[in-house]
């Protein structure tokens, strides 16, 4: 008996091994075509790493401990490490906010004159 199985034979047998409901799910929402049941995970929030190879609790840790105890709270914490998932991310609303940042800090430097 030959225990070669091609992908497309194996990706048969997850979804014939299926409940008719899941089954229905994937034929008419993802396409059975499209759907892969072999797809990698995505990575953990805590493993994925920006441009410099940081997790956002490394940043978050190396950005706090330039400031004082009396400079930031909880809320200002939790506040960068939200920035720090939404960077890593590549999230717009994170990248966009940063963004605002540096040019609001450009404006007030101009303005000082």
């Amino acid at each position: 008996m030959n225990k070669n199985f091609s992908d497309e034979d194996k990706k048969r047998a997850v979804f014939d091994s299926m409940s008719p409901r899941r089954q229905k799910y994937i034929s008419e929402k993802i396409g059975y075509e499209r759907w892969d049941p072999f797809e990698k995970p995505k990575d953990p929030i805590d493993i994925r790493k920006d441009k410099n190879n940081r997790t956002s609790q490394m940043l978050v840790r190396e950005f706090l401990q330039s400031k004082t105890m009396e400079d930031y709270s909880n809320n200002y914490g939790r506040g960068v490490l939200e920035m720090a998932i939404g960077i890593i991310n590549d999230d717009d609303r994170y990248i966009a906010m940063y963004e605002f940042s540096l040019w609001y800090k450009n404006l007030l430097e101009k303005e000082k004159k």
